[in-house]
């Protein structure tokens, strides 16, 4: 094997579920019950007819991690289809942060400058206070998070990664 298939990388998996009680506890168990780790996790209601739900799920290991962890999913019950977003073509990733930046004169002043520069949106206001809504790739999102530090940041809050395929393709 070489060094290449034997490194860790990062993969954003989509899996198609029942939405039904119990199915995120059981795909949450299938990762801490095999120490894999889950770097983000999203789940929403995809189609209400068919009572379907989209679990977005960002983790990292080697080739042969990965397979066994989409081998495993696709063996639960109420899953009906898993795509790794990251080998299965091109996709398209965002996530939503709301960042809280408290602060007077000139850090609110330059606060403001970098939000506009990454179109960040205002959402609260207060006389010594900012809340920004971002969204973007969580690279641009740490960026943001990264220059508002030093300006008074003092909470974040994110959702953590949604994404989906590029072109006709489904999941």
């Amino acid at each position: 094997m070489s060094e290449l298939d034997r490194r860790s990388r990062r993969h954003t998996i989509a899996i198609l579920v029942d939405n039904e009680s119990g199915v995120l506890a059981r795909v949450i168990g299938l990762f801490s019950g095999r120490g894999y780790n889950i770097e983000s996790l999203t789940v929403a209601e995809t189609d209400k007819a068919k009572s379907l739900s989209r679990v977005t799920i960002v983790t990292s290991g080697t080739p042969m991690v990965i397979e066994q962890i989409k081998a495993q999913l696709s063996r639960l019950v109420p899953v009906h289809r898993v795509s790794d977003l990251t080998t299965e073509g091109s996709s398209v990733e965002r996530e939503l942060a709301m960042i809280k930046v408290v602060g007077i004169g000139e850090n609110r002043v330059e606060s403001l400058r970098i939000a506009d520069i990454f179109r960040a949106r205002v959402v609260d206001s207060s006389r010594n206070s900012f809340v920004f809504e971002l969204t973007g790739t969580a690279q641009k999102i740490n960026a943001f998070i990264e220059l508002m530090t030093d300006l008074g940041l003092v909470d974040v809050s994110r959702t953590g990664i949604v994404a989906i395929s590029r072109g006709s393709n489904p999941l």
